[in-house]
């Protein structure tokens, strides 16, 4: 069975930084296009970030853009990422997502596009 184990959530200060990963269980990244999403109370899981299959083209929400940064390192099958200059406003649970692409180029930035998922971690950012 194919699972996604995210990790790295934690609370920090408005202003802090994160790192998250993502680890497949079961399955190698290197064929997988991945995304970041996250759920705040109350809210619709919403697209965070995606990355492609060869890591060369990423996708951000307007939201989080210049702030956060999508990467991968196929080598170690791990997907991050990078939280910078956090707010309030992203406090949630985040999860990752994977699904197969043919195209290494190609970007998903909706849940229902990805197969497999994680349980998600929490991030906290208080003021």
């Amino acid at each position: 069975q194919v699972q996604l184990v995210e990790s790295g959530g934690g609370s920090v200060q408005a202003g802090g930084s994160l790192r998250l990963s993502c680890v497949p269980s079961g399955r190698t990244f290197s064929s997988d296009v991945v995304g970041w999403f996250r759920q705040a109370p109350g809210k619709e899981r919403a697209f965070v970030a995606a990355i492609s299959r060869s890591g060369s083209s990423t996708y951000y929400a307007n939201s989080v853009k210049d702030r956060l940064t999508i990467s991968r390192d196929n080598a170690k099958n791990t997907v991050y990422l990078q939280m910078n200059s956090l707010n309030p406003e992203d406090t949630a649970i985040y999860y990752c997502a994977a699904e197969e692409s043919a195209d290494p180029f190609l970007l998903r930035l909706r849940p229902r596009e990805y197969s497999y998922w994680g349980q998600g971690t929490q991030v906290t950012v208080s003021s």
